[in-house]
């Protein structure tokens, strides 16, 4: 049996916000630890039948980065759902949020751009 494994470290300020995060995995096709400016991990705890969620981000993320970061999670699900239960209808629904979501972003960094 394969054998896979995900690590996270997270550098955090004397107010433990995130300041830095790393990440390394069995099947990263990069060598060594890789940054990032933000993690979401989901996990089904089935004893309780509820998700357990770790979301972190480092206080430099951009707010349109941040929001960007969360309509790909969510854009993600439509595709597990189609794989894992085969509803296409709620997965079309989901993309369709995403749509209306990413138009939405972009027209708030178009009229900042249109600011500064």
């Amino acid at each position: 049996m394969k054998k896979s494994e995900i690590h996270f470290s997270v550098e955090l300020d004397n107010q433990n916000i995130p300041e830095k995060i790393y990440w390394n995995a069995t099947d990263n096709p990069n060598e060594g630890l890789s940054d990032t400016k933000a993690v979401a991990v989901s996990i089904w705890d089935h004893y309780h039948r509820g998700t357990l969620r770790l979301n972190l981000w480092t206080k430099d993320m951009e707010v349109t980065d941040m929001k960007r970061f969360c309509i790909e999670v969510i854009g993600s699900l439509a595709d597990t759902i189609v794989t894992a239960t085969g509803d296409q209808e709620m997965a079309d629904q989901i993309d369709n949020i995403c749509r209306t979501l990413s138009k939405k972003v972009e027209e708030e960094y178009r009229a900042q751009q249109q600011q500064q």
